[in-house]
C-alpha cells in the first residue's frame, strides 16, 4: 500500500484508541440562545436532545430553564407569562413558579393553609435544568435534578479564549444564530470540509471554477473521546500561513486562519442538537489585528461594520447556499440499508480526512449518534419537498430575535411613511398643476415637477423597503442561477 493510500484510508486516520469510555451526551453544556436577542419579558420554548424546554428570566435577572410542562396538567409553560414579580405563570390555571422551580401559588386552593401544603409537595415543582450565561450565550446542562446541578458545576462550557480577552487588538463581531433543517452531525461534517466552501459558496467566498484546488489535511491533535481532534490545511491561500479546524465535542468547532502579517481570523461555530433532523447553530467572527494594527479580512462581507440586524438578515445569502442539499443528504443516508456513513461514501481525496475522522469519532467514541430523549419521536422527518419551507427565515430566526423584530417594525413604518409621502406629494403636484390650467399656462411650473419627482422617489423607496423586508421571512436560492 502506498503512503498516499495510507493517508486516505480511514483505518490510518484513526489513532490507536487508548480511551475506553463513551462520550456522555447529556452531561454537557449546550448553547441554546444568544442572550441579547431574546425578549426577557416572556417565556421562550426551545429544544435540546429531543427535550421540550422553556427559557425565562426571573426576578433576580437570571435566565432559567424548565421542562416545558406544568406539573399540574402538563400544558406547556412556554405559553404562559413572566409576571411583574419575576415568577413564571402557567396560563391554564395560574400556578406560579419561582426561579428554583418551586410552586409559589395555586389560586384555586381552598385556603392559604391548603395552598401552602400543596405548594410544599415536591410534585408541584417544575423540572429545572442548570443554566449559565457565558460569552453572550445562554447555556443549558443536558440533565435535570439535584445531581445534575452538582455535576454541572464541575464542567465548563466550550468557551472561546479570544472572547475572554479585553484588548484593542481584538475585534469581536456579533453573534448570529439560526435553526437549520438538518442534523447536528451533518452540520459538523459540513464545517469539517473546507473543500466545499469555494464551490457551494461561490460568489461570496471564492470561485467554484478557480478556487477548488488540491490541499492536504494534517492531524494536529490526536482523536480523543472527550476533547475531539484538530487538523491543519496545507497548502493554504497565498496570504494565509496557517489554517486550522478544531472540533471540541459536543457542539463546538473553531476555525482560525493566521495571515502572513500576523493577523488572525477566528470563526467560532456551535451546533446544538435540538430534535432529529434539526439543530440550532451559533456563529461569531473574531478578528485579531497584526502587530502593525492591521485588521485581517473575515468571512466575506459579514466582516464589514454593519448593524446586528443587517448581519442577521444577510446571513441566509450564505447559509442557503448549501442548506438544501445538506437537508437531502441526511435523508439519502437514512434510506441506505446499513446507514453507516463510512461504508456508503467514496472519499478518495485527502480533503476528506477531517470528515472521516469526525464520523469515526461519532461511531466509535460517541455511541454512533445522539441519544434522543424518550419523550421525542426518534425518527428522522421526511424530506421537505417544498423548498420554500427550507428557505423559511421567519420561523427559524426572526421570530426568536427581538433585534430583527424591532428592525422589521421600523422598516415597515418607513414603508408606510414612504407610500403616504408619495401620495401626498402626488396630490400636491396635482393641485399645483390644476392652478396652472386655470391660469391657462401650457407648461406646469417647476413645483409640479419637483413634487412629482418626490412622489416617484418615495414610492420607489417604499417598494424596495417592502421587497427588502421579505428577507426577514424567506430567502430563496438556486445554484443553477448563481453565475
Amino acid at each position: 500500500m502506498t503512503s498516499l493510500q495510507q493517508n486516505l484510508n480511514p483505518t490510518f486516520i484513526e489513532h490507536p484508541q487508548t480511551e475506553t469510555e463513551q462520550f456522555q451526551w447529556t452531561k454537557q453544556w449546550y448553547p441554546v440562545a444568544a442572550v441579547e436577542f431574546i425578549d426577557p419579558t416572556r417565556p421562550h420554548p426551545v429544544q435540546l436532545l429531543g427535550k421540550d424546554l422553556v427559557l425565562w428570566r426571573d426576578a433576580s435577572g437570571q435566565w432559567r430553564c424548565f421542562a416545558d410542562a406544568c406539573p399540574h396538567r402538563l400544558v406547556p409553560l412556554s405559553e404562559g407569562r413572566v409576571e411583574s414579580d419575576g415568577t413564571l405563570l402557567c396560563a391554564y390555571h395560574a400556578w406560579r413558579f419561582d426561579g428554583e422551580g418551586n410552586c409559589v401559588s395555586i389560586p384555586q386552593s381552598q385556603d392559604s393553609e391548603t395552598e401552602a401544603k400543596h405548594c410544599s409537595n415536591p410534585k408541584s415543582c417544575a423540572v429545572v435544568y442548570p443554566t449559565q450565561e457565558r460569552q453572550g450565550l445562554l447555556w443549558v446542562w443536558g440533565e435535570s435534578g439535584s445531581e445534575a446541578q452538582q455535576e454541572s458545576l464541575l464542567k465548563s462550557p466550550r468557551l472561546i479564549p479570544e472572547l475572554e480577552e479585553n484588548s484593542d487588538q481584538i475585534v469581536k463581531l456579533p453573534w448570529s444564530f439560526r435553526d437549520i433543517p438538518y442534523g447536528w452531525d451533518f452540520f459538523m461534517e459540513n464545517i469539517s470540509d473546507p473543500a466545499h466552501v469555494p464551490v457551494s459558496h461561490h460568489g461570496i467566498i471564492g470561485n467554484r471554477y478557480k478556487d477548488a484546488k488540491y490541499y492536504d489535511m494534517i492531524s494536529l491533535r490526536k482523536i480523543s473521546t472527550q476533547e475531539g481532534f484538530a487538523f491543519k490545511i496545507i497548502p493554504t491561500q497565498p496570504h494565509v500561513v496557517e489554517a486550522v479546524h478544531d472540533f471540541q465535542p459536543p457542539c463546538h468547532q473553531k476555525i482560525y486562519a493566521t495571515n502572513v502579517d500576523g493577523g488572525k481570523m477566528v470563526l467560532a461555530l456551535y451546533a446544538t442538537p435540538t430534535r432529529p433532523g434539526w439543530c440550532r447553530t451559533f456563529g461569531r467572527q473574531i478578528l485579531i489585528k497584526s502587530k502593525q494594527g492591521k485588521t485581517p479580512g473575515g468571512i466575506g462581507f459579514f466582516a464589514l461594520p454593519m448593524p446586528i440586524w443587517l448581519n442577521h438578515v444577510l446571513a441566509p445569502l450564505f447559509m442557503h447556499q448549501d442548506l438544501v442539499f445538506l437537508h437531502y443528504q441526511e435523508k439519502i443516508l437514512a434510506k441506505r440499508k446499513n446507514k453507516r456513513w463510512l461504508e456508503e461514501v467514496y472519499t478518495p481525496n485527502p480533503q476528506d480526512k477531517m470528515v472521516i475522522t469526525f464520523r469515526q469519532w461519532l461511531e466509535k467514541r460517541a455511541g454512533g449518534g445522539i441519544p434522543w430523549s424518550e419523550e421525542c419521536n426518534p425518527h428522522l422527518p421526511l424530506p421537505e419537498l417544498n423548498k420554500q419551507q427550507l428557505f423559511d427565515v421567519w420561523s427559524t430566526h426572526t421570530q426568536h430575535c427581538q433585534v430583527c423584530q424591532n428592525a422589521l417594525k421600523n422598516i415597515n413604518r418607513l414603508t408606510v411613511f414612504s407610500y403616504i409621502a408619495a401620495i401626498l406629494c402626488f396630490g400636491l403636484g396635482v393641485m399645483v398643476d390644476a392652478r396652472t390650467v386655470e391660469q391657462l399656462t401650457a407648461i406646469p411650473p417647476i413645483g409640479f415637477w419637483v413634487l412629482l419627482g418626490c412622489a416617484i422617489a418615495f414610492a420607489t423607496a417604499g417598494y424596495y423597503l417592502k421587497k427588502f423586508s421579505r428577507l426577514f421571512y424567506i430567502y430563496e436560492f438556486e445554484h443553477a442561477h448563481n453565475d
